[in-house]
């Protein structure tokens, strides 16, 4: 199976949308109701409230638009790999992994706050990692911070990936204060418009700032979720081997692509520990900087025997955990 998406090949995006339907077909047999949680922000309850009519009708609206996301994710994971050649020839295995990835617990099968944040980030990381050669970096940057306080909107705690993009327009760019000026101002400008709405209607008294604090997040796993955590560990660490073995090779801007996407996996490590909740889902924010990581596992090494047995060994799982856990 791997070795169909290791290929460059031109109906790659035809294959990937329908291994996506195979992965996804769970999510679409035991359709569930989103559920809300603390730090779901305020656009993110507002697209709720949109959907509710149409699922009283048609319930399977949530299931098509948790699809839509997750591939489209998929897809745009696999062009900015591509065209940042994060490996040494173009493939599916970025686009592939993470729709394998996001399919090993049932938590990531239904629609969530930071599942829609995982599409801004992933944006964010593609658009930093070009601003080298951009020619309008200005522009680029103030819509790279328009889209991160849109995304606190959605979900609070993806304010933390300020941190990503400070460092990232440092790596990047020589140090400028309109470039850093106009990031603020893109941060700035969806707060400013939502207080110029709550001051118009009067609803500054209904507001709540939900803060920041650091607790322990909770998780309730079978054997199934915790058989998923260790080989996706496993993976992991197996992609970061090759990808250390070919580093030296590749050029600086690829090599800066690399360094800015472990520290996209960082910050998503700790965004989970900031206002937890007692379930997976926030953790779905770590699928897409892991996708391309376990993509050089199943990329580099010369025997096949081991992509397929990790390829086989995930698959097992989401089949377990898609049609006969509870």
């Amino acid at each position: 199976m791997t070795g169909i998406f290791k290929a460059n090949n031109p109906s790659g995006n035809v294959i990937l949308f329908g291994y996506a339907i195979l992965l996804k077909l769970p999510m679409f047999l035991h359709n569930s109701a989103p559920q809300l949680q603390v730090m779901d922000g305020i656009f993110y309850k507002n697209i709720l409230l949109l959907l509710q009519p149409i699922a009283k009708g048609v319930p399977i609206i949530y299931s098509i638009f948790t699809f839509i996301l997750l591939f489209i994710q998929a897809v745009s994971l696999h062009k900015i790999a591509g065209n940042l050649k994060l490996q040494k020839q173009t493939n599916f295995l970025t686009g592939m992994t993470y729709l394998l990835v996001t399919s090993l617990f049932s938590e990531w099968f239904t629609l969530s706050a930071p599942l829609i944040v995982n599409t801004f980030l992933i944006w964010i990381w593609g658009k930093l990692c070009t601003l080298y050669n951009n020619p309008n970096p200005k522009a680029t940057i103030f819509n790279i911070g328009l889209v991160t306080g849109l995304a606190a909107f959605i979900y609070f705690p993806s304010l933390t990936f300020l941190l990503l993009i400070m460092v990232g327009i440092t790596i990047a760019r020589p140090f400028r204060l309109q470039e850093w000026l106009m990031g603020l101002v893109g941060i700035i400008t969806p707060v400013y418009f939502y207080a110029a709405f709550l001051f118009l209607t009067n609803g500054f008294s209904n507001f709540n700032f939900p803060g920041f604090h650091l607790s322990y997040p909770h998780f309730f796993g079978n054997q199934w979720a915790y058989a998923a955590l260790v080989l996706v560990a496993l993976a992991t660490l197996v992609g970061i081997y090759f990808i250390n073995i070919n580093f030296s090779r590749q050029v600086v801007q690829t090599r800066k692509s690399w360094q800015l996407l472990f520290l996209y996996l960082t910050v998503a490590v700790f965004v989970p520990f900031i206002n937890t909740g007692l379930n997976f889902t926030y953790w779905i924010l770590l699928t897409a900087p892991i996708a391309p990581i376990i993509a050089s596992a199943f990329f580099y090494p010369q025997k096949k025997f081991f992509p397929q047995f990790l390829h086989w060994s995930m698959f097992a799982i989401y089949v377990a955990v898609g049609f006969f856990s509870k």
